[in-house]
């Protein structure tokens, strides 16, 4: 079967992936040199790993054709990269000692390529510099998606870049403002370097310094929600820092060709896109309804305090940004109802954000009181519209599809889990928060903390990751036989 495939191709292109990903490892083993830290032999160790696998590879399949590579090859080739990007991006870990074990070295390296935010570390003051930016930069990467960085800076894939980029972001459909695919890569990444940048900057106008301000705005502006400290946020105790932090959650989670948009005059874009307008109101309600639930409830008296901590984590929670500045898990089940509601539905197509996105929702929830208008008015031609626009048959099914499968693998996820014992509601919010890589889930792994997990279920929850990450179709097509016949 493998000989209908243009296999030197997807070697070449894993080398390539390789040999560039070894380039951001190389400002990691930067920063430690810079801060005379233990992780600098470990992080130099890794990085010549990787390079001169990719090297290899990339020797392999240079004689490969691009322009004979179609949708199959994309799959692969995008499925392979954040696989093994994942296994040879835990060597720092591993190599340094702090964090000997595979299981847990690769589920930290995935939770961060994936922009999940979920960790296994209890102690994550302990890791030196190097390693704290380069947990921080496998999570910025995975905001914007690896196989974006690889045609905006190497465009050298011919035809087969559209099918790289297609395979890493799905969507439901692509609004490209540019013919050319690597002209699209160039300014979302463009763009997304921008957001990085004004983030740092508030940020260090704060009380963070300016290495805990990188950190943060590339976790943030990621929707990722990796932090330098223990304790996240409320490390600093900022009202400050935590308004800039849920801008900058609200900006990683809103579509970045709208952003781009915006930027260059055309606001009308964004503020006229119904997904957007969900977007915006679904956050609103959330942080409204929170609010009056914690000073009506839970007896806080400042009604500041409460609204911050309420717009704080509806924010974080629909952008899938795995930053904290409180427990939540002690604002009781009601919240928890909320909290499992938002993270699956979470933020805007296009944006760093992962969860079933706000667009599907809206169509979801268009289709059904169409259903229901078609109940007293059966011969009724219902089309389904969104800006005035009416929305094809074709992608509504692709929409319940989607749905469907989706709701599955939580499910799936969550029955593997009880099967350990974990408790329903538990399982249930980690199989959730997994695949929509959102971070903290419900219950006792509200702060995001998954050490307890067993190995086995890491490696579960970490597939999920994966799976969300890719939007499913592109990691679980595949497998099917049907896949691998012309």
């Amino acid at each position: 079967m493998f000989h209908q495939l243009n296999v030197r191709f997807i070697i070449k292109f894993l080398g390539t992936m390789h040999m560039l990903e070894s380039l951001f490892m190389l400002s990691a083993v930067a920063v430690s040199f810079w801060y005379h830290d233990s992780d600098l032999i470990p992080l130099a160790i890794s990085c010549a790993i990787m390079f001169s696998a990719g090297l290899a590879m990339y020797i392999t399949g240079r004689h490969a054709n691009d322009y004979r590579s179609g949708r199959r090859e994309g799959m692969i080739s995008v499925t392979l990269t954040w696989i093994f990007l994942s296994f040879f991006g835990m060597l720092p870990y591993l190599i340094s000692g702090y964090i000997p074990n595979v299981t847990d070295a690769f589920f930290e390296t995935i939770s961060g390529f994936t922009t999940t935010g979920a960790t296994i570390l209890d102690d994550i003051e302990r890791l030196p510099h190097g390693l704290l930016f380069w947990r921080s930069l496998t999570q910025w990467q995975g905001g914007i998606g690896m196989i974006v960085f690889t045609v905006a800076l190497l465009p050298m894939f011919g035809g087969a870049a559209s099918q790289l980029f297609d395979a890493e972001t799905p969507g439901i459909t692509h609004d490209r403002f540019r013919p050319r695919i690597t002209q699209v890569a160039k300014r979302i990444f463009g763009l997304y370097v921008l957001i990085t940048l004004a983030f740092l900057l508030l940020l260090w106008i704060g009380p963070m310094n300016l290495f805990d301000a990188l950190n943060h705005a590339m976790t943030t502006v990621a929707t990722g929600g990796y932090s330098t400290k223990n304790n996240g946020l409320a490390y600093w105790h900022s009202a400050y820092t935590e308004y800039i932090v849920i801008l900058g959650m609200f900006i990683g989670a809103t579509n970045f060709t709208l952003l781009y948009f915006a930027l260059r005059g055309h606001s009308q874009k964004l503020f006229h896109d119904h997904e957007f307008r969900w977007f915006c109101i679904v956050i609103a309600t959330t942080t409204i309804v929170t609010t009056a639930w914690i000073l009506l409830r839970h007896n806080e008296t400042n009604p500041e305090l409460a609204f911050r901590h309420a717009l704080f984590h509806s924010t974080a929670l629909v952008s899938n940004t795995g930053l904290l500045t409180v427990n939540y898990s002690s604002w009781g089940s009601f919240f928890a109802v909320i909290a499992l509601f938002v993270i699956i539905v979470a933020g805007c197509a296009g944006s760093t954000s992962g969860g079933l996105k706000m667009g599907r929702f809206m169509i979801l929830v268009k289709d059904l009181l169409n259903e229901f208008k078609r109940q007293t008015h059966p011969h009724a031609v219902l089309p389904l519209r969104a800006g005035g626009q009416v929305i094809p048959e074709h992608v509504v099914q692709r929409v319940y599809t989607f749905a469907i499968i989706y709701v599955g693998l939580i499910l799936f996820g969550c029955t593997v889990l009880t099967f350990e014992g974990i408790d329903l509601g538990d399982a249930l919010g980690l199989a959730a928060t997994s695949i929509s890589n959102a971070g903290p889930g419900i219950g006792h792994f509200a702060d995001g903390n998954f050490s307890t997990i067993s190995s086995f279920n890491k490696w579960i929850l970490s597939f999920l990751m994966i799976v969300g990450r890719l939007e499913i179709f592109t990691v679980l097509t595949p497998l099917l036989p049907g896949f691998w016949r012309r």
